[in-house]
């Protein structure tokens, strides 16, 4: 399956990837990013404003407002 960033708050999104099969990989650093086919963010530390630049060239899925089934969803489907 897909190796996916998560950041470290985000436990339930974690386990609900793990069990899908998917390779969780725990996003403390930019460099953490490298080798991520999706990244699952809180969306808690957007930029104040609105500027983002991003690491990864694969899809960078926000976690605010979704519970962890439909983020896995988000997920599954940007990969497909």
């Amino acid at each position: 399956m897909a190796r996916i960033g998560v950041e470290g708050s985000l436990t339930d999104v974690k386990e609900a990837l793990m069990a899908m099969g998917h390779e969780v990989i725990e996003l403390k650093s930019e460099a953490d990013t490298a080798h991520c086919d999706c990244c699952v963010i809180s969306g808690l530390d957007k930029d104040v404003m609105g500027m983002t630049d991003t690491s990864i060239a694969g899809p960078v899925i926000s976690a605010s407002g979704q519970n962890a089934e439909e983020i896995a969803q988000m997920v599954n489907e940007k990969l497909s």
